[in-house]
């Protein structure tokens, strides 16, 4: 069987924002360590993504020393810092889907910087330790948590599946329109929704179900501009029960450091994708 390697490692700082790649995170039952912590409210208090403000996509996320740094793509000059985490704030109610959870806000400087760039009044809060927001009970095994993440801790895209995609787009796209955690080379287009536990390095993780994709896939993660695809073409052969499915939601079973170059370890199969 060919050996199945941990490509890609990366984190969400703030949720809808971009990405970090990294060489090593450590991996708890919540998500990865300061992955989607950080999440942009409305003035209601409602959660805002790229699905309403896809300028979401030009604001960049980098660490530095002990910092998030949140920095606009096209002129890296304009950024502000954010702390990895806070221990203090103003308590606010706020909602993600149908959840109502507790964060805590941080900076109305940050609130400002945030506003003036997707114009639109927003905040920045903090979802702390304290706060629990439950997975689905329907797929979890034992009252599993998730920080702001749509649905579920952890998401993972074998680079087959993207290249099997883009064999059929007439103009091929990133990976960093899916948004997964983990990347992996080796094995089958498609073959991490047959995974029902299996490692990466010494964490072990159980497969939820393959992953329904929304409009945000569609956005352009460099020029914010929307359009068909991929959800056009996916819907031809990735497409079940009026959802486009594309990578696997996970939980994991286990907690500990991941590294890219790990290997996976495929420990039990849930049979084919239909």
């Amino acid at each position: 069987m060919e050996e199945l390697i941990l490509t890609q490692l990366i984190i969400y700082p703030v949720k809808s924002l971009g990405g970090i790649s990294l060489t090593t995170a450590i991996a708890g039952r919540r998500g990865l360590q300061y992955d989607r912590r950080w999440l942009i409210v409305d003035s209601n208090n409602n959660f805002l993504t790229q699905r309403e403000f896809p300028l979401m996509a030009l604001i960049g996320t980098r660490l530095e020393e002990n910092d998030f740094v949140l920095f606009q793509k096209h002129a890296p000059e304009v950024h502000i810092r954010v702390p990895l985490s806070i221990q203090d704030g103003t308590a606010l109610q706020v909602r993600v889907w149908e959840d109502v959870c507790t964060a805590l806000h941080w900076s109305e400087a940050a609130d400002k910087w945030l506003s003036d760039f997707l114009k639109t009044s927003c905040k920045l809060v903090y979802m702390p330790d304290s706060t629990n927001r439950y997975v689905d009970k329907t797929y979890a095994h034992n009252n599993e948590i998730v920080n702001f993440a749509d649905g579920y801790p952890f998401l993972i895209i074998g680079e087959a599946s993207l290249n099997a995609l883009n064999q059929r787009l007439e103009v091929q796209i990133p990976m960093n329109r899916f948004r997964p955690n983990f990347v992996f080379k080796g094995g089958e287009a498609n073959c991490e929704d047959t995974w029902s536990k299996f490692r990466i390095g010494d964490v072990q993780f159980s497969g939820v179900k393959p992953c329904g994709r929304c409009p945000i896939t569609t956005i352009d993660q460099d020029l914010a501009v929307k359009s068909k695809e991929p959800l056009k073409t996916l819907s031809t052969y990735r497409s079940k029960n009026n959802k486009v499915l594309f990578g696997q939601n996970l939980l994991a079973l286990s907690e500990g450091k991941i590294s890219v170059g790990d290997t996976l370890i495929i420990e039990k199969s849930i049979g084919d994708y239909e």
